[in-house]
């Protein structure tokens, strides 16, 4: 492989708690998502992070969640699946609206949080997800965890499905991400973290949190905006892959 994506979840903040990082991250990036304002995000902020976005030529997202601002989106919420089916397409839409009136165009769609996580291996909350998506934009990339059931779905709905890959997280031995409720889920040794994309894009293996080396296929890779130290990172990230010949870029539908 000798380019990948690189993404961030930005635009994570609310009213008056702004983040003082999304501006030194963006120029590293090929494409970010945006909060939607349903686990984070208000108008204002929606809005600075497209403007920042366009200006920084990076890929816009859209970063739907459970409706779960108290919790940030991270809590797991049974909800019937076209009342989710109306919550997500509320938040795209929302998105793709205020992209379209600065002159900027969506380019994906990455679930957040506990509801990326269900809906890897929940089929209907996956279908619910697709189905969002497909009713507002069929030109729309689907960013999610190789092997899930959103993968699966995405593509019996020809919907264009980008496998995901997390520079800052631990996985497990089934090629899924260790829960943050566990210990040691989130990487936070810079060398570690620059270590691991490397065997990510290179070799398209990973190290599980047990030791075991996994195959694993990625077109985009991921940095946690809140991961500690993200804005040192995503220049070290960004320089470690261009000095290897790999090229950082947005994916293009194929």
């Amino acid at each position: 492989m000798n380019s990948i994506d690189l993404n961030c979840d930005l635009g994570e903040s609310y009213g008056k708690m702004t983040s003082q990082y999304d501006e030194i991250i963006m120029p590293y990036l090929s494409s970010c998502n945006i909060a939607c304002g349903f686990h984070s995000g208000d108008p204002v902020t929606i809005e600075r992070t497209i403007q920042m976005a366009i200006d920084h030529n990076v890929a816009i997202g859209a970063h739907p969640s459970f409706p779960d601002l108290q919790g940030f989106g991270r809590r797991v919420m049974h909800i019937p699946p076209t009342e989710l089916t109306a919550i997500i397409r509320y938040q795209i839409a929302a998105l793709k609206g205020m992209t379209n009136a600065l002159g900027g165009t969506l380019h994906h769609v990455k679930p957040h949080g506990a509801l990326y996580n269900f809906a890897a291996k929940n089929e209907a909350a996956a279908q619910a997800i697709i189905d969002a998506i497909k009713s507002i934009d069929q030109q729309l990339i689907v960013y999610g965890l190789p092997g899930s059931f959103l993968e699966k779905q995405a593509k019996k709905a020809n919907q264009f499905f980008a496998k995901e890959a997390f520079a800052d997280r631990r996985y497990e031995r089934d090629g899924s991400l260790r829960a943050r409720t566990h210990e040691g889920a989130v990487i936070e040794q810079e060398n570690e973290v620059l270590a691991q994309v490397k065997m990510m894009v290179t070799e398209k293996q990973i190290k599980t949190h047990n030791g075991e080396i996994i195959p694993l296929q990625a077109d985009t890779i991921c940095l946690h905006s809140d991961t500690q130290g993200a804005a040192k990172l995503a220049r070290q990230i960004h320089e470690m892959l261009t000095s290897n010949a790999i090229k950082i870029h947005p994916i293009k539908r194929s």
